[in-house]
């Protein structure tokens, strides 16, 4: 009998290949340092993914991995649609497992895989009333309408509780009843003042900014930028309150850790160095001619001994505004003072109401050196719903360019921004 061609195919690859590799039962030694080979997140998650023995061979946390390039957390039903008419959701947990998408999933936008990974986030969901107050080291600070306060890792859920708002200095009462429900404050000048539960919320917290992922380092600490009073608080891990940078008032536009210390920066372009590793807060200062302007100004560390100083220019108009430029200078210690940077050449800095990251685009594919990816953290429009869109996009420092990010051209201000997150899978 003559067989067909499909009939002798399907018969070759019934017969055992005895040169054919069962890869799931590659030594875990092997395995581990091909792990340890792999630089992205995405890729780790799937290499665990393989089979059950690829996951058991390779720790949950990867430490080896390096700074990853930042996610961009959208808000509910916000993604841009493919040409194809369809967008992209997957939805990961920790392990890299599919999982199907609820209504308590937030999508957070990839811009190398230019996708949206999915994940479960319930704390961010509308009935919740919670707002998120800064991202770093891949952790969000949340707030909601009582005192509580604390950071989570959207990634591998890692939550860790932060003293109550209710224990901040200027913090003189708190009323929880049904009656009440307000705050009272004190100002630096004495005067007393109440703010509702909502106000709080929205209000009080400008940024909060970490010296060290919670999930590595046991003494992490946090640093608070308060919103309108301009004060610096801190709290280190464990503590059962807030701290005042008592010097460090005014110092509030931004704020980094670098090289075991919080450097701060008022409207001047002046830095503030606080180092709170002690039992009592030390502030020494780096005063420079106030040669700086802009709306907004972000730092940004480059290095372990190199310092970005971003402004940023806005047109105000009377309902509206959006981002007209932006400005960089490098910290020159021998002055001191700020030199103007023309070009960032490879790196790519990421601004908003995270904190900032500074990263080499050739490292991350679809990337663009010498740009600067930013969302909108214009606090004093924020908060009260007015028309238009957030103002997001992607500057071009060579010419001055703006482009839309592309998971979404607009956005309407009625829901609050976007939010760069840093993927931490530890």
């Amino acid at each position: 009998m003559v067989r067909s061609a499909t009939e002798k195919a399907l018969a070759t690859q019934a017969e055992p290949n005895p040169t054919a590799v069962d890869w799931s039962e590659l030594p875990p030694e092997l395995l581990q340092t091909i792990a340890e080979k792999l630089i992205t997140h995405t890729d780790y998650l799937r290499f665990r993914a393989v089979s059950t023995t690829w996951r058991l061979s390779t720790p949950t946390n990867p430490l080896h991995l390096p700074t990853q390039l930042p996610w961009l957390m959208l808000p509910f039903n916000q993604t841009r649609r493919s040409t194809q008419g369809a967008t992209r959701h997957v939805l990961v947990d920790g392990l890299g497992q599919r999982k199907k998408i609820t209504g308590t999933s937030r999508p957070f936008f990839s811009l190398s895989a230019i996708k949206s990974h999915s994940l479960h986030l319930p704390e961010s969901s509308p009935h919740q009333r919670r707002r998120h107050r800064g991202s770093s080291h891949g952790y969000l600070a949340f707030l909601d309408e009582s005192p509580d306060f604390f950071l989570l890792n959207p990634l591998t859920r890692a939550k860790f509780h932060l003293p109550p708002l209710s224990s901040f200095p200027n913090v003189v009462a708190f009323d929880f009843s049904d009656v009440g429900r307000e705050y009272s404050l004190r100002a630096s000048n004495g005067d007393v003042s109440t703010r509702s539960l909502s106000e709080m919320r929205d209000l009080f917290i400008k940024k909060v900014v970490l010296s060290s992922s919670p999930s590595v380092d046991f003494n992490f600490i946090v640093l608070a930028i308060l919103n309108q009073t301009g004060d610096l608080a801190f709290c280190k891990n464990g503590y059962r309150s807030w701290l005042f940078i008592e010097d460090a008032q005014s110092y509030c536009e931004d704020a980094i850790y670098c090289n075991g210390l919080f450097y701060a920066v008022n409207k001047l372009g002046q830095i503030a160095v606080c180092d709170v590793t002690g039992e009592f807060p030390r502030v020494s200062f780096i005063r420079m001619p106030p040669q700086i302007g802009g709306d907004l100004l972000y730092l940004v560390s480059l290095s372990s001994n190199e310092l970005l100083l971003v402004t940023r220019y806005l047109d105000l108009e009377i309902l509206d505004y959006g981002t007209r430029e932006f400005r960089v200078y490098r910290l020159d210690l021998s002055g001191p003072k700020w030199e103007r940077v023309t070009s960032l050449g490879d790196q790519m800095l990421f601004l908003g109401e995270n904190s900032s990251v500074a990263l080499s685009a050739s490292d991350f594919p679809g990337c663009k050196g010498n740009c600067i990816y930013y969302t909108d953290d214009y606090s004093e429009l924020n908060y009260d719903g007015m028309a238009g869109n957030h103002d997001l996009g992607v500057y071009n420092l060579e010419d001055g360019s703006i482009d839309p990010l592309p998971c979404c051209y607009s956005l309407p201000r009625m829901r609050w921004p976007p939010i760069w997150v840093t993927p931490n899978p530890c």
